[in-house]
């Protein structure tokens, strides 16, 4: 499984650690991804996704994740996440 967030497409980056003596040793940094179950009111029904805590923060903060999903670039989302914005597209044209 990729250490990706499947909304916001945030990966591992990489860089150095810096010691006092100003030696680098190269290291990872990881995203702090969470498990969450989201509630999809277009389609009714919880939606299982792992995805950052910053993307938690503004699915919140664009109300909800159909909001998200509908304003989000599909670039950055999975392919999972590309699927549940196309049911949330049908179903509220419909």
């Amino acid at each position: 499984m990729a250490r990706r967030c499947e909304l916001t497409g945030k990966g591992v980056m990489v860089g150095n650690n810096v010691s006092h003596a100003l030696n680098r040793t190269r290291r990872r940094f990881l995203p702090n991804l969470v498990k969450v179950t989201l509630m999809s009111e277009a389609l009714n029904r919880s939606v299982k996704l792992r995805i950052s805590a910053y993307a938690l923060r503004s699915v919140e903060h664009r109300g909800g994740l159909d909001a998200f999903l509908l304003k989000q670039n599909d670039d950055t989302l999975s392919t999972l996440a590309q699927g549940i914005k196309k049911e949330v597209r049908a179903a509220l044209a419909a």
